[in-house]
């Protein structure tokens, strides 16, 4: 497990330092607000329609 874990290690140090010289800033996104989902994952509609408006895709009424 130490190989698996070194990378781990070595990710989170590199984000906490770039976040502590005020570089970068880390926001937390819960499961729902996750944007990427509506790419990768199969969605129910309500939550596909409403990441959709996110993205600012529109919809066109005859291909819907």
């Amino acid at each position: 497990m130490h190989g698996r874990n070194k990378h781990i290690d070595v990710r989170f140090h590199f984000l906490r330092d770039l976040t502590k010289e005020g570089i970068i800033e880390l926001i937390y996104y819960g499961t729902q607000e996750q944007l990427a989902d509506v790419m990768t994952k199969a969605l129910k509609l309500d939550t596909f329609q409403k990441l959709r408006d996110q993205l600012r895709v529109c919809q066109i009424p005859e291909v819907n």
